[in-house]
């Protein structure tokens, strides 16, 4: 029994022993502000317009009907002598009547419980933006948001027409305008026609190389319409007023002295034809000596080449029209607009918006009539040889071509978009039965229309 008990002592001592050890070897206490260090982490600094966001209060909104700079400042408690103040400093700058309504705004506040507006920034569009910074003093300036260039390789084959074609190939829709500028002189993109094919290399722009901003240029196009290449370079010509055109592989500039259109979008619904019924005038036959352009009341109507306003008036039958003398050979007429914006002598450039689309005059639906005089006599506009604009020097020739090498390269390159063929929907027999007293082994029919469905596209 004793050593039973003195069996247990030693048991306690050495259980009590390796708590105490325990109480040695324990961790330390954790030190408070080493806690504390841990644990806190540092702002992620936000810059945005040239500020660190997590130094102000941000308020953002969007200019509504109505809304002006005064009146968003004053809902936000600044003072109309503040306000005053601060249009009367900045006005060499910014103009802060110009704000329009859908534009986004930014207000930069104090973060105490004030939240006195310290700056205003107005988003412009989606790279310019005006700052007007009235913490301690008063100034205000334009800026623009970093933007990074990308450039893009694009081709289609039209079906149904260009927008339809660049929409199902996931293409911005600025291209279409820009293609349809670029090529206003030499294709008529009315007349478009199914298998007509574009290749074209653009810069997009993005901020932040993330947000895309839209379509910055084209600088390089190919456009095969009724069979016929069309190449377009972009190429800065030193002896051109404006500097940059586009040019084809020949070194020719792609403008004309006129345009083919006289609005940018819309369809020819008359042609010149000197027998046409009208049906206006009892569907009696009756010389149309136009070509009419149907296109909604308001569509913007263009000055096809440079000139003198010879008239700009109304008769019953042209309703409000333009007549323009562009020399001594070529004079052109925009009759039935709703809206005259030229006036006799005025003169005009190429391209210049003379007036809007209408249905006044003897007409059954809203378009423009374009008249086309040569000689002074009244000509189809399409079948005739209309001059270039100025060509370029000789002597830049060689630097030109030079340049147009690896891009034309490029260009041809891009191979065009191909579509799969539907998958014809074919009924398959039930091939094992006899036919005709005959029997059909089903394996080999098995292996003939497995081959046959890998076959067909």
């Amino acid at each position: 029994m004793k050593k039973v008990w003195g069996l247990s002592a030693m048991l306690l001592l050495a259980l009590a022993a390796c708590k105490n050890d325990k109480k040695e070897v324990a961790f330390p206490a954790l030190d408070a502000d080493l806690v504390v260090q841990e644990v806190k982490a540092e702002p992620i600094e936000i810059m945005e317009f040239g500020f660190n966001l997590n130094d102000y209060q941000v308020i953002n909104d969007t200019v509504t009907n109505g809304d002006s700079f005064g009146w968003i400042m004053e809902k936000n408690n600044v003072s109309r002598q503040k306000v005053y103040n601060i249009v009367e400093a900045v006005k060499d700058t910014i103009d802060l009547r110009k704000i329009r309504t859908g534009k986004p705004y930014t207000i930069l506040a104090s973060k105490d419980s004030l939240s006195t507006p310290q700056a205003f920034i107005y988003q412009a569009n989606n790279i310019d933006y005006w700052v007007v910074d009235f913490k301690d003093s008063i100034h205000g300036y334009k800026a623009k948001k970093p933007v990074t260039i990308k450039e893009r390789i694009a081709s289609g084959i039209i079906e149904e027409n260009l927008s339809v074609t660049m929409d199902e190939e996931g293409l911005p829709y600025s291209l279409v305008l820009d293609l349809s500028t670029i090529y206003a002189w030499s294709i008529d993109f009315f007349r478009l026609q199914k298998g007509d094919k574009f290749k074209v290399v653009y810069d997009e722009r993005y901020i932040n190389d993330t947000i895309n901003v839209g379509v910055d240029r084209i600088k390089s196009a190919y456009f095969q319409h009724n069979g016929k290449p069309f190449y377009a370079f972009e190429f800065t010509n030193d002896s051109l007023v404006g500097g940059t055109d586009y040019f084809d592989e020949q070194a020719r500039t792609l403008r004309k002295a006129f345009l083919k259109a006289p609005v940018e979008f819309g369809r020819v619904s008359s042609r010149y034809n000197l027998r046409r019924r009208i049906a206006y005038y009892g569907n009696r036959i009756r010389p149309h000596r136009g070509t009419d352009y149907a296109a909604s009341v308001g569509t913007p109507i263009l000055a096809t080449a440079n000139g003198t306003v010879v008239k700009s008036s109304y008769t019953r039958g042209n309703g409000k029209y333009v007549k323009i003398r562009h020399n001594g050979t070529y004079s052109t007429q925009y009759l039935h607009m709703s809206k005259r914006l030229v006036k006799r002598g005025e003169t005009v450039k190429q391209g210049q918006v003379i007036g809007k689309v209408g249905m006044t005059g003897n007409t059954s639906g809203p378009h423009v009539c374009y008249r086309f005089w040569k000689n002074g006599r009244e000509v189809d506009p399409y079948k005739q040889d209309l001059p270039d604009a100025e060509p370029m020097k000789e002597e830049i020739k060689p630097t030109f071509f030079n340049f147009v090498a690896p891009l034309k390269a490029q260009l041809d390159s891009i191979p065009f978009p191909v579509k799969e063929a539907p998958i014809d929907t074919i009924e398959i027999t039930d091939l094992t039965k006899p036919k005709n007293g005959l029997t059909i082994d089903q394996s080999n029919h098995n292996q003939s229309v497995e081959k046959t469905s890998k076959t067909i596209r």
